[in-house]
């Protein structure tokens, strides 16, 4: 195990390392649960269900989705450990590589959609701001100013870019926004009469449940990336409480204003377009795109530290460069692809494995001892059989949802076959 050792993704993290309070942690949460992307799935709600429902699953699924995103947080906190941590604490050292490698492609998938997204709106600001639409000249030049971007930020200090400038600068910008954003298409389904866009009925293209599993997409595809940020928590129960709280909000707030927008546009008009015919809206999809950028700096950070977990002997910092430039590079060569089945098969993967992380670890389980198996081959089952039971649920059964049953039985048999001390 001894080269193992060397690397700092699978070393509990040492005390001095360990700076943020409730507040940082609910500053950064919000901070990654804000942002275009949500607001577009929030906007797939609508038509198919009615405005209360869609409301409903929205609230009831950001509380379970972020509340266990705040339980695997607590997880970093106690342990120390990231997230390639866990999975190698859990799985064994040789068949966590696996999980770790899957997170990984899955982080450069979403930030390569984060380029993505800020690319077009760049492009549609520059388009309503100075009257002219950037060719395929702009779409190079768009792209490579934010992966350039990108690429600056990952030579900082992950702890002083939260502490400093998330927390104090970034956080009201995006309050801002949300609230300018909220009040403008507010207003506007007042005037169209709020009484028809509150008592709009669905036109049943998607059950209450699996609205419920679109909802808890969005928090759960962070479950893999929270343990590299809370185990740099003072303690576990204000790392839980900022977690929930902070992610909680946002993913509430951007959902519920994708519904809003989509509700009260012309029924052709994308979510970009949208915003940007919004009175202020030039400055408010602004600030969001600035926002969008720590969701893509959260990726790449978290799938350095997982990089390094793999090769010990690659920096974190040379392995967030590395990514952020290869991120780019996709992104000027990828098609945009409609993006619910994408975060749906990723919730396959991930939600069971983090209901075997927690049904091991959690509920007195990290006092356990460690065992030093290359492969936990029991866990490793439970896993794969949640996955499995994943996809069967979503072809079969898809108006119940596939992750709250799927999270419950691998929970379930995870905490059943663990080890007693």
């Amino acid at each position: 195990m001894a080269h193992h050792d060397t690397s700092s993704a699978l070393t509990p993290v040492s005390p001095d390392a360990r700076v943020f309070d409730t507040g940082a942690h609910r500053s950064l949460w919000f901070s990654l649960g804000v942002g275009l992307l949500v607001m577009q799935v929030g906007a797939y709600l609508v038509p198919a269900m009615g405005t209360q429902d869609a409301l409903l699953a929205i609230v009831l699924g950001s509380i379970l989705g972020a509340g266990l995103l705040a339980w695997a947080a607590k997880l970093g906190c106690d342990s120390g450990l990231s997230s390639a941590g866990l999975m190698h604490r859990v799985f064994g050292s040789a068949f966590a590589r696996l999980p770790v490698l899957l997170n990984i492609v899955q982080l450069l998938g979403w930030t390569t959609f984060e380029l993505v997204i800020m690319r077009e709106g760049t492009q549609a600001i520059v388009a309503k701001a100075l009257g002219w639409a950037p060719g395929s000249a702009g779409l190079v030049w768009t792209t490579l100013l934010w992966g350039g971007v990108l690429a600056l930020l990952m030579m900082g200090s992950m702890l002083t870019l939260v502490r400093r400038f998330v927390s104090r600068f970034g956080l009201p910008l995006v309050v801002l926004s949300l609230l300018w954003l909220s009040w403008q298409f507010g207003s506007l389904a007042m005037a169209q009469g709020f009484a028809p866009f509150w008592q709009r009925p669905g036109t049943g293209g998607m059950g209450f449940w699996a609205a419920i599993d679109l909802v808890i997409a969005m928090p759960v595809s962070w479950l893999p990336l929270v343990a590299d940020y809370a185990r740099h928590g003072i303690n576990g129960r204000s790392t839980l409480r900022g977690t929930w709280l902070g992610y909680a909000l946002a993913n509430t707030w951007c959902y519920a204003l994708g519904v809003l927008v989509v509700s009260v546009s012309a029924p052709d008009a994308n979510l970009v377009t949208a915003l940007l015919v919004a009175q202020g809206g030039l400055l408010a999809l602004g600030l969001i795109l600035l926002d969008e950028l720590d969701n893509a700096y959260g990726d790449v950070y978290s799938a350095a530290v997982s990089g390094n977990s793999l090769l010990a002997h690659v920096s974190v910092r040379t392995w967030g460069l590395t990514l952020a430039v290869v991120s780019t590079g996709l992104a000027l060569v990828l098609p945009m692809h409609d993006l619910e089945p994408f975060l749906l098969k990723l919730s396959s993967v991930f939600v069971p494995l983090y209901g075997v992380i927690l049904g091991r670890l959690a509920l007195g389980g990290l006092a356990l001892p460690v065992s030093a198996q290359r492969v936990d081959w029991v866990a490793a089952a439970i896993w794969l059989l949640g996955v499995a039971l994943f996809q069967t649920l979503s072809a079969w059964a898809p108006q119940w949802g596939a992750s709250l049953p799927v999270l419950a039985i691998t929970f379930a048999l995870a905490w059943l076959s663990r080890a007693k001390a």
